[in-house]
C-alpha cells in the first residue's frame, strides 16, 4: 500500500482565562470543565459524561463567574477570553455541595432494596446474590452509589436525617432482561442513560416520561427492560453514574481484582475494551476509548464475554479412540465426548500429531498436508501458522475464513487500486454527505461501526441502503434500493451508465488517475437505468436520482458487507463499486472511498500476515520470482512456488481419489470450524471424515473438532497477549486478563511444538517475549505496511493506523490521496457484465436462501451460543420471511418449516420480517440443529474463489421437526413465542 501525502495538522486556537486566581490557557470552543480537568482542576460533575452532549441539568458543577449574578454550569459554557472564573470560591462549593447532598439524601439507604417478587421472576442468567444485611440489598456495598458517592465523599457530605424523610416513593427494580437490572431507586435522572441510547447509540429506546415529581426513565411506552426494543448495547449502563442500571453480574459489590486492556473478540470493527475480573473471572467489559469505537460497545462485546468460562472448554489433549469411526452424520457432543476421545498427555498428543502429519508429507509428497488458520486468533498466530505450513508442510495449501468472506472483494481491490484493505476508515463517514451501504446490515454485524453512520445521518448525511432485505439502518435512510437477488451488476451498471450520461463524471480524476475508462464507458451504455430497472427493480428515475446525489456529494463512501462478494459474480460487484467511486472522483479524501466491512475480529489482520494460498504476508505473490527469493532468504528454506488451494478446493482434494498426486490426506486446523461455516456442509463433512488424520487446535468440541483424530485444547482470546488488526487497517494490542483453564496451552506454544517435531528449528521463547518476537519478525515481513509500528509502540499506544512507515508516522487513516500502489499509479476500471447466480429458483425450489449473520451471534455459534446472555437473547434458530408469503403459504410466525434445497434441509421455527423480499427466506448459519449451510451451494467466484453463500434455490414446506440442540447454548428454553420476539 503507498504512503499517502499527510494531511496537515490542525492545531486549534487557544485562548487564555483565570481559573481559580491562576493563569490557564483553553482551546477555542473548549467548556470551562474540559479546560479544568486538563489542568487538574476536578469540578464535580454527574450529569456530564465525556463523550455525550453536555446537558447542564444536574448543577453539580457550578462555578462562579466575574461580573455574573448566577453561578454558570461548567459542563456547557465555554470558556472565553479575559474570563474569571471561580471553581472552589465559598459561594460555588456551597451549590455543589447543596446538590450533591440533595441527590444522595434520595438514594436507598443501603444499597438497593431489591424486590424479592421482582427477583424471583426474574429471568436472569446471573442470579441476584442475598441481601447485605439489615435494611440492604444486593447494590453497591454500604453507602456507596458510583460517581455520586464518590463526590459526595470527596466533598466531605453526609446526608442530614431531616432530608432523608422528603425522600418520594420509587419504583420496584425491574429484573427483567437478561444482561442489565434497573433500579430507579437509584436514578438521580440525569439523562446520561437517555443521551446514549438516543443520541450516541440511537437506538430511541429509553425516554424521559411525566413530569414534576412524576418525572422518570422509561423504555418504550414505559415498558418492562426485558420487554422493550432495547438491543443491549449496554451504553446506558456505561453511561450510568450512581448504579440505577448497572449489569446483573456485577450486582453486589463492585470491586474487582484487576483491569486488563484488550480488544473485543468478536465482529471486524475492532473495539477496545477493559475486562474487569474477579476472583479469575471476567465479571463485567467496559469500553474503552479507542480509535475505532470510543468507548461504545455491542451486546457481544459487552454481554458475550462468559464463554471463556464455560464447562465444556477443553482443558485437555484428547485422541480419537480406536475403531471409533467418523460418522459425519453424527451429531456432536460437546459435552460428553468420553465415548469417542480419550484424554492424552501433550507428548503423547504432539507426538502423534506431528509424527502423522510428516509421515503422510514423505509418504504421498509435500501437497499431501493442508492447514486453515484462524481469523479469530491474533496476528502473530496467524503469520506463525502459515509459516509452519509452508516451511514445515512445504506447500502453500494455507486458508482461513476470509475466503468466505471477502475474498471476492479482496481480488478485486488488489486488481483495481493495489490493495486489498480499505480505503477510509468507518468513522470517516463523520465526513460524508452521502454514504452507500451495499450488502450489509451494519447494525446486526457491525453495530458500533452503525452508530457512526446513525450520527452521520442526524447530522443530515444521506444515507443509501442498496440490499434484497431492507434491514435497520433503513430506518435511517434517505433512499432504499431493494433490488432484486442476485442482480447487484444490473443495478450498479445503471448507477454508472447515469453518472457518465449525465455528465457527472469527475473529467479530471479520470484523466490523471484512472485507465481503462472508455472500456468502461462502452460497456455501461447497455446498462441505462431505463433498460435495468425491469431486472433489479428499481425505479430509472430512483437509480438517476441516488446517482447524482452520489457525484455532487462533497464525499460519497462505500460500505460493503457478504451481500456483495459471497456470488460467482463478487468480483464483478466489487469491480462495479470501484468503478462508481472512480467515474465520481469519490476516493483518496476524507469522508469518500472503498470500506468492505471486515466479518470476524482478525480477518484483515491474518489475510495481511498470509494466511491465504497465493500471497506471502502483506499480499505479496508467491509465483513473484523476486518475492519468493525473498522470503526463502528470509526463512531460510526453500518454498513451493506454486499458488495452494483455497478452503472450497482443499475439501474437493480431500476426496479425490487415491491416484490424484496433490490428494489432501492430512489436515491441521486452528481455531476455525468448516464443519459449519462451509458450503455444502454434507460435502465438507464427509471430506474432513475421509481424511487420514485431522488435527483440531480449539477451545470447544466444535462440530470439526468431532471429526478430528487429535485435539488440541488452546486459548480463548481473554488467555492471551497478541494483536489483531480491524477493519480500518488498525493493528491493536490485547493483553492477557486470566490463565487458561486445565492444561489448555498458548496457540502459539502449540504451532511451535508442532514445528520443532517436524524439524523446524524455531525459537520464539517467553509466554510474552515470544510473541514480541513473533510479532518483530512479522513486521519485517510486511515492512512496507506496518515498519513504523513496533511492539514497544503498541504497548505505549495500543492501537496504530497502518499504512505507518517510521516512528514518527502516526498512521495513514486515508489512502490513495495522491496516487494508487498499482504498477501505473492509477485506478485500473475492469468492466463487468450480468452473470446470473449459478442456481436459481424453479417451479420445484421456487425460493431464495440468503444467509448471514444476527446481532446476538456470530460465525459459527461456537463462542456467542455458550454467552450466557447472548443465548439468553436469541436462543433458537428462525427462519425470516415476509407476512406476504407466509399468508400464502398458509403460515404464522412461530410455525415449523422444513427449507430443503438440492444439498440439504433444516427443519426451523418462521419469523415474521417484512424486510425480506417475496420468493425469498433468511437464515442465520451460527445454529448446529439448523445449519443453513447445509443448503448453500458451494460454487465458487472464479477469481475471489469465494462460495455463493448468498443464492441458491429452496423450497419452503410446512411441518418438520426441529432438531435438538445437541449441548448447545446454555441451557435456555427455547418457545415458540420466542420467534416473534424481535
Amino acid at each position: 500500500m503507498n504512503a499517502p501525502t499527510r494531511l496537515a495538522e490542525v492545531i486549534p486556537q487557544t485562548i487564555e482565562f483565570k481559573l481559580d486566581g491562576r493563569a490557564v490557557q483553553a482551546f477555542e470552543g473548549e467548556t470551562i470543565l474540559q479546560a479544568a480537568q486538563r489542568h487538574g482542576v476536578d469540578i464535580p460533575h454527574l450529569c456530564y459524561k465525556e463523550g455525550l452532549r453536555p446537558d447542564g441539568n444536574c448543577r453539580a458543577c457550578v462555578v462562579e463567574v466575574k461580573g455574573e449574578r448566577t453561578l454558570a454550569p461548567s459542563c456547557c459554557r465555554n470558556a472565553t477570553a479575559g474570563m474569571e472564573v471561580q471553581a472552589s470560591s465559598e459561594r460555588a462549593l456551597k451549590s455543589q455541595k447543596m446538590v450533591v447532598e440533595m441527590l444522595l439524601s434520595d438514594m436507598p439507604d443501603r444499597g438497593y432494596k431489591w424486590n424479592d417478587e421482582a427477583v424471583a421472576k426474574a429471568a436472569s442468567p446471573h442470579p441476584i446474590p442475598p441481601p447485605l444485611g439489615e435494611g440492604g440489598g444486593g447494590g453497591f456495598p454500604v453507602g456507596q452509589h458510583g460517581e455520586l458517592s464518590e463526590w459526595a465523599e470527596r466533598l466531605g457530605i453526609s446526608v442530614r436525617p431531616e432530608l432523608k424523610a422528603l425522600r418520594r416513593e420509587q419504583p420496584k427494580a425491574d429484573v427483567s432482561h437478561p444482561a442489565m437490572a434497573v433500579n430507579l431507586d437509584a436514578c438521580i435522572q440525569c439523562n446520561r442513560c437517555v443521551r446514549a441510547c438516543r443520541e450516541e447509540q440511537v437506538n430511541d429506546v429509553i425516554g424521559y416520561a411525566m413530569r414534576g415529581g412524576d418525572s422518570k426513565i422509561v423504555f418504550d411506552l414505559d415498558d418492562p427492560m426485558g420487554d422493550s426494543t432495547c438491543v443491549a448495547c449496554g451504553e446506558c449502563v456505561q453511561a450510568c453514574p450512581t448504579g440505577a442500571l448497572m449489569p446483573k453480574s456485577q450486582i453486589g459489590s463492585q470491586q474487582v481484582d484487576r483491569k486488563v486492556d484488550s480488544v473485543c473478540p468478536f465482529c471486524g470493527v475492532g473495539c477496545l475494551i477493559t475486562y474487569n475480573v474477579k476472583d479469575e473471572k471476567i465479571v463485567s467489559v467496559d469500553g474503552r476509548d479507542g480509535p475505532a469505537n470510543h468507548s461504545r460497545l455491542c451486546v457481544k462485546g459487552r454481554f458475550g464475554f462468559d464463554y471463556a468460562h464455560h464447562p465444556q472448554r477443553l482443558t485437555k489433549p484428547l485422541i480419537r479412540k480406536p475403531g471409533v469411526p467418523k460418522d459425519f452424520n453424527d451429531a456432536p457432543r460437546p459435552g460428553d465426548w468420553h465415548d469417542a476421545f480419550r484424554e492424552a498427555s501433550w507428548e503423547e498428543a504432539l507426538a502423534l500429531t506431528a509424527g502423522k502429519l510428516k509421515s503422510l508429507r514423505d509418504t504421498h509428497g509435500k501437497k499431501a498436508l493442508a492447514g486453515f488458520g484462524s481469523a479469530k486468533g491474533s496476528n502473530e498466530e496467524a503469520y506463525l501458522f502459515q509459516k509452519l505450513v509452508r516451511t514445515g508442510f512445504g506447500s502453500n495449501n494455507v486458508d482461513h475464513c476470509t475466503r468466505l468472506c471477502h475474498a471476492s472483494s479482496v481480488a478485486a481491490l488488489l486488481e483495481g487500486v493495489g490493495s486489498g484493505a480499505v480505503s477510509n476508515q468507518v468513522n470517516d463517514v463523520e465526513h460524508a454527505d452521502l454514504i452507500f451501504i451495499i450488502g450489509s446490515n451494519p447494525t446486526a454485524n457491525h453495530p458500533v461501526a452503525a452508530t457512526w453512520m446513525k450520527n452521520a445521518a442526524k447530522r443530515g448525511a444521506k444515507i443509501v441502503l442498496a440490499d434484497p432485505r431492507v434491514t435497520d439502518i433503513g430506518r435511517h435512510a434517505w433512499r432504499t434500493l431493494q433490488f432484486k437477488a442476485d442482480t447487484d451488476v444490473a443495478m450498479l451498471n445503471a448507477l454508472i451508465h447515469a453518472v457518465i450520461d449525465e455528465g457527472l463524471v469527475d473529467e479530471a480524476f479520470v484523466r490523471d488517475r484512472a485507465s481503462n475508462f472508455e472500456a468502461l464507458r462502452e460497456n455501461v451504455k447497455g446498462y441505462s437505468p431505463e433498460a435495468m430497472a425491469p431486472i433489479c427493480g428499481i425505479p430509472a428515475e430512483t437509480l438517476r436520482e441516488v446517482a447524482r446525489a452520489f457525484a455532487k456529494a462533497k464525499g460519497a463512501m462505500v460500505l460493503w458487507g457478504m451481500g456483495i462478494s459471497q456470488h460467482v459474480h463478487g468480483t464483478d460487484n466489487a469491480r462495479c463499486l470501484i468503478a462508481l467511486v472512480t467515474v465520481t472522483g469519490q476516493i483518496g479524501k476524507p469522508g469518500s472511498g472503498l470500506h468492505p466491512l471486515r466479518g470476524q475480529n482478525n480477518v484483515q489482520g491474518a489475510s495481511d500476515a498470509g494466511l491465504i494460498p497465493m500471497m506471502f504476508p502483506n499480499y505479496q505473490r508467491v509465483d513473484n520470482p523476486g518475492v519468493h527469493a525473498w522470503f526463502e532468504n528470509f526463512w531460510g528454506m526453500p518454498l513451493d512456488e506454486k499458488p495452494g488451494y483455497t478452503v472450497v478446493e482443499i475439501m474437493h482434494k480431500a476426496l479425490a481419489p487415491d491416484s490424484d498426486p496433490h490428494k489432501i490426506r492430512g489436515m491441521y486446523i486452528m481455531g476455525e470450524n468448516p464443519a459449519m461455516s462451509d458450503p455444502d456442509l454434507n460435502h465438507a463433512r464427509h471430506a474432513l471424515a475421509s481424511l487420514e488424520h485431522l488435527v483440531v487446535q480449539d477451545i470447544f468440541m466444535t462440530e470439526t473438532a468431532w471429526l478430528a483424530d487429535v485435539v488440541l485444547p488452546a486459548t480463548a482470546w481473554p488467555e492471551k497477549t497478541g494483536t489483531v488488526s480491524n477493519t480500518d487497517r488498525m493493528v491493536q494490542l490485547g493483553k492477557k486478563a486470566l490463565n487458561p483453564p486445565g492444561d489448555a496451552k498458548p496457540d502459539l506454544w502449540i504451532i511451535q511444538q508442532i514445528a520443532k517435531r517436524m524439524g523446524l528449528a524455531w525459537n520464539y521463547e517467553g509466554e510474552e517475549s515470544g510473541v514480541a518476537a513473533v510479532y518483530e519478525e512479522m513486521r519485517q515481513a510486511m515492512h512496507a505496511a506496518i515498519s513504523g509500528i513496533t511492539w514497544e509502540r503498541l504497548q505505549r499506544e495500543s492501537s496504530v493506523t497502518y499504512p505507518c512507515l517510521d516512528a514518527d508516522d502516526p498512521g495513514q487513516p486515508t489512502v490513495f490521496i495522491d496516487d494508487f500502489p498499482t504498477a501505473d499509479g492509477r485506478v485500473k476500471l475492469v468492466p463487468a457484465d450480468i452473470i446470473p447466480a449459478d442456481e436459481r429458483p424453479d417451479a420445484k425450489y421456487p425460493f431464495v436462501l440468503i444467509t448471514g449473520r444476527q446481532l446476538e451471534h456470530w460465525h459459527t455459534g461456537s463462542m456467542t451460543r455458550r454467552a450466557t446472555v447472548l443465548d439468553a437473547l436469541e436462543p433458537m434458530a428462525t427462519a425470516s420471511m415476509n407476512q406476504s408469503d407466509l399468508e400464502t403459504l398458509g403460515l404464522q410466525a412461530g410455525d415449523v418449516v422444513t427449507i430443503r434445497s438440492r444439498r440439504g434441509e433444516v427443519a426451523i421455527h418462521v419469523r415474521r420480517d417484512d424486510g425480506t423480499p417475496n420468493g425469498a427466506v433468511f437464515v442465520p448459519f451460527a445454529y448446529y440443529e439448523a445449519a443453513a449451510n447445509l443448503m448453500t451451494n458451494a460454487a465458487l467466484d472464479p477469481m475471489g474463489k469465494i462460495p455463493e453463500f448468498k443464492y441458491c434455490a429452496v423450497q419452503v414446506l410446512r411441518g418438520g421437526v426441529p432438531v435438538a440442540a445437541a449441548g448447545y447454548g446454555t441451557g435456555a428454553v427455547a418457545t415458540v413465542e420466542t420467534a416473534t420476539a424481535h
